[in-house]
């Protein structure tokens, strides 16, 4: 099922790095397949995204798949 966060563009410096999204209610989603285009910290993103039932090694946030993006003006 899709679903539809805002949030925050965040790396983690956890192992080799990784990027993830915090949305605004504060939870950490962990793309799978981020966008090359939004891989800026501290850009400021609406995205559909759907969970996934997967473990990662990273085991930083809910592992998801990015539908869709746009981004938002501060």
């Amino acid at each position: 099922m899709a679903k539809s966060i805002n949030g925050k563009v965040v790396y983690q410096d956890l192992g080799m790095g990784m990027w993830g999204i915090v949305d605004d209610s504060g939870t950490q989603w962990q793309p799978i397949n981020f966008p090359e285009q939004l891989k800026y910290k501290g850009a400021r993103v609406a995205v559909m995204i759907q969970e996934l039932d997967m473990a990662t090694t990273a085991m930083w946030g809910q592992p998801v798949r990015v539908l869709s993006f746009r981004t938002l003006m501060p």
